[in-house]
């Protein structure tokens, strides 16, 4: 079974090269691990093991004042389970949706400095997730 924890090479490559107008939701699908993994970053593992939700919770807070300085907002953060159309094995523990105002203010989050040296509590938590960045149409 594969997971996907961070964009691929060819995936970022696509992302930047969508002709892209306005601002950019991002659909988060998030599994967590029963026990967050810190062994990537060690220098972030609290004393005692976390569960993987514990461990997003404190990536969530740790990113939140950098998402909303770069014009950002966490737009809906809710709990998942199974689908109702969708593969009856596949679950998902949390849904999120992000706003950036462009993708030139969420590349501007997504290397700011202070966000890079925290994202080991998110590579912590995760087994799986999804992310698909999201514009609107006009009807």
């Amino acid at each position: 079974m594969s997971s996907y924890l961070e964009p691929t090479w060819e995936a970022g490559r696509a992302f930047m090269a969508r002709p892209w107008q306005g601002s950019v939701v991002m659909l988060n699908l998030l599994r967590f691990r029963a026990v967050a993994d810190y062994s990537a970053t060690p220098e972030l593992a609290p004393a005692e093991a976390i569960s993987g939700a514990q461990a997003f919770q404190r990536y969530i807070e740790l990113t939140l004042p950098y998402l909303r300085e770069s014009g950002g907002e966490l737009l809906w953060l809710g709990d998942g389970g199974h689908f109702l159309i969708g593969p009856p094995d596949e679950r998902w523990d949390m849904a999120m949706l992000v706003r950036q105002h462009s993708v030139a203010s969420f590349m501007a989050f997504a290397s700011h400095q202070a966000y890079l040296a925290g994202i080991g509590h998110r590579t912590a938590a995760l087994e799986d997730s999804r992310l698909l960045p999201l514009t609107s149409i006009d009807i």
